[in-house]
C-alpha cells in the first residue's frame, strides 16, 4: 500500500508497519442527491488539522500516545462508481488482513458500504453504528441501487436483521421509517438516546462505526450537502464517542463534510476536532 507524501494528519506520522491504527481518505461524491463538494473534505481537513492540537481534554489523551498512520488518499475514477466502491475495498482488504484498525475519511457515505462489506469477509459477526440526520435506507434513488440516500440499505444486504443501530436520524420517506421498525435496523431518532443500551447488546463484537457529519444540528456544522434541522450538539456527539470507546471499533468512517459551503472555516474546524476524538475513540478501544 503506497503511504502517503502530502499533508498528513496531525499526529499520523507513523509508517504502515508499525502503526496501529492507519487513516485512508477517499475524495469521492460521484452518487451525492442534492449538493457536491464532499470529495474536497479530505485535504481541506488535514490542511485545517494544524490549526489543532494533539491533545484531546474530552479523553485526556493525546494523538500521539498512539502509533498513526496516515496513508493519504485513494485516486477513485470519477464517473465509475463500482470501480471506486472496488478500490476502497481492495484498500481495507489489506488494512484488515494487516489487523489495522481503520479510520476512513469521505468523501460521500456510500464509501462505508465496500469498507464494512470488507470488514464483514474479516470479522463475521460484525455490527454497524450508524450516525446521521437520514435513514439512507432507501431501495434505490432515482432508479439507482447504489447511492449515498442507500448505503445503509445495501449494508443491512450484508449484514441481515438487527446488526445496525441508527442514531440521530430526522430524515427519510415514510417507507424508510416503517421498514426500519419493522426489526431491519434499530433505529433512534433525533438523539443518541439508547446508546448506552446498544452498547450493552454489542458487548465485544467488533463494530463499524460510521459517522455522517450531517448528524451535527447545521448551526454546528453547515458545510454539508444535505444539511437538516434539529440535530444533535457537538457535545452530545463528543459524549457518544466517549460512550463508544468502550467497544471493540475495528473500523470507521467519517464522511458528507463538503467545506466549500461554509466560507466562515468553520464546518472544516468541525470536522477536525470531530476526526481527532474519534481517531483516539478507536485507537483507545477494546
Amino acid at each position: 500500500m503506497r503511504e502517503s507524501t502530502g499533508p498528513t494528519f496531525i499526529g499520523c506520522g507513523s509508517d504502515f508497519a508499525s502503526a496501529t491504527s492507519v487513516l485512508l481518505g477517499v475524495p469521492f461524491d460521484g452518487t451525492v442527491s442534492f449538493r457536491p463538494g464532499a470529495r474536497f473534505a479530505p485535504a481541506q481537513i488535514r490542511m485545517e488539522s494544524v490549526g489543532l492540537e494533539t491533545y484531546s481534554p474530552y479523553f485526556d489523551a493525546d494523538l500521539t500516545d498512539f502509533s498513526l498512520c496516515d496513508l493519504g488518499d485513494l485516486e477513485p475514477p470519477f464517473g465509475n462508481t463500482e470501480k471506486v466502491l472496488q478500490l476502497v475495498q481492495e484498500q481495507m482488504r489489506h488494512v484488515f488482513q494487516h489487523n489495522k484498525k481503520l479510520i476512513m475519511l469521505g468523501g460521500e457515505h456510500l464509501i462505508s458500504l465496500p469498507a464494512i462489506t470488507e470488514a464483514k469477509r474479516q470479522y463475521d459477526d460484525l455490527v454497524v453504528l450508524h450516525f446521521d440526520a437520514h435513514t439512507d435506507l432507501r431501495s434505490d434513488y432515482l432508479g439507482e441501487t447504489l447511492s449515498h440516500a442507500t448505503v445503509m440499505r445495501r449494508v443491512w444486504e450484508v449484514l441481515g436483521d438487527g446488526r445496525i443501530w441508527q442514531f440521530g436520524i430526522r430524515s427519510g420517506t415514510r417507507e424508510e421509517f416503517y421498514w426500519a421498525k419493522a426489526g431491519r435496523t434499530v433505529l433512534q431518532m433525533h438523539d443518541f438516546t439508547g446508546l448506552g443500551a446498544a452498547i450493552a447488546e454489542i458487548g465485544h463484537r467488533p463494530v463499524y462505526l460510521t459517522i455522517d457529519l450531517d448528524v451535527l444540528d447545521p448551526s454546528v456544522l453547515p458545510g454539508t450537502g444535505t444539511p437538516e434541522a434539529g440535530g444533535v450538539s457537538f457535545p452530545d456527539l463528543i459524549t457518544a464517542l466517549k460512550a463508544v470507546s468502550t467497544l471493540n471499533i475495528i473500523g470507521s468512517d467519517l464522511v458528507e463534510l463538503a467545506p466549500h459551503y461554509d466560507h466562515s472555516g468553520a464546518s472544516s474546524a468541525v470536522a477536525c476536532k470531530v476526526l481527532r476524538e474519534l481517531i483516539i475513540a478507536v485507537s483507545i478501544g477494546l
